[in-house]
């Protein structure tokens, strides 16, 4: 089982690699729109427990 995680990692890292060489411009979009869900997800998440809290 440890060997077919180690190599599924290789292929995910080969695949963003590939990724990234052939479109640049794309893998940069890509990132900067998770980057963004990942902020607001933690905004999000801050907001309800400050209203959860009565602080808001």
């Amino acid at each position: 089982m440890q060997r077919v995680k180690k190599i599924l990692l290789w292929v995910l890292v080969a695949f963003i690699a590939y990724a990234i060489f052939t479109s640049p411009d794309q893998a940069a979009d890509i990132l900067k729109t998770s980057g963004g869900i990942l902020v607001d997800g933690v905004k999000n998440v801050g907001n309800f427990f400050d209203a959860l809290l009565g602080r808001r």
